[in-house]
């Protein structure tokens, strides 16, 4: 994956049992408290800038740039008119 500077970044999740710290998400700029999984995103050319996010807020962010990639991210069906119904046709006399 590739991050808005071109860098390639990789992405892996933290489980609830493995968070022990808090941190800030540079998505909300709210805290992530011990115990609530999330997405931490390290560049992999510089590791130090390393970012711990909502899991929502990272994946608002790949689709606020046009991206896909996050295996949480659901796919759902396009909201749109449904189609005809089908009806059954009448048999021949």
């Amino acid at each position: 994956m590739t991050d808005d500077d071109g860098l390639d970044v990789t992405v892996r999740h933290v489980q609830p049992y493995q968070a022990i710290k808090a941190y800030r998400c540079p998505g909300c700029d709210h805290e992530i408290p011990p115990g609530v999984g999330h997405k931490v995103v390290v560049p992999l050319h510089a590791p130090d800038l390393r970012r711990h996010w909502h899991t929502p807020c990272w994946e608002s962010e790949l689709r606020r740039h046009g991206r896909s990639g996050s295996p949480t991210a659901t796919k759902r069906a396009p909201k749109g008119p449904k189609g005809p119904k089908h009806r059954r046709r009448p048999k021949p006399d």
